[in-house]
């Protein structure tokens, strides 16, 4: 087993600078939740967190199975609930992306479900609370 380490650190007001491998991140909270918006919410960005970890998984995925492409995005779309604690109680993902060849929009299909089903452990977390949903929208 792998152990994950974050560093986090009280900046003043409602704000934190993570130090995550030496990468420092500033995580605060919007001004009508006591913050000054110096940095995204913690909340948000464990949105980010999933985007980059099947984004990561596509691109990977993608270059074993030599398909060309440009203009690869992933949109996150979170609905949270209104009692506290507040969760993600549904999340949406739309990936975007322009192949060269219109014959691989299979093997793009299949890189997203793979992601999804086998190796994204980030998507698999927000599965633990979230219903999650994915869709792909060819450019």
């Amino acid at each position: 087993m792998e152990t994950r380490f974050v560093h986090s650190e009280f900046t003043g007001g409602m704000s934190f600078t993570a130090d995550i491998y030496g990468h420092k991140i500033l995580v605060d909270a919007k001004p009508d939740e006591g913050g000054e918006d110096r940095g995204p919410g913690p909340k948000t960005l464990m949105l980010a967190s999933l985007a980059g970890c099947t984004g990561m998984d596509v691109v990977a995925l993608l270059k074993k199975m030599r398909v060309e492409y440009s203009d690869f995005s992933i949109d996150v779309t979170a609905l949270q609930t209104d009692e506290h604690p507040k969760i993600y109680a549904e999340t949406r993902l739309v990936y975007s992306i322009r192949l060269k060849n219109k014959s691989d929009r299979p093997k793009m299909e299949k890189a997203v479900h793979l992601s999804q089903e086998k190796y994204c452990g980030v998507s698999e977390m927000f599965r633990r609370f979230s219903k999650l949903e994915f869709e792909v929208k060819y450019l």
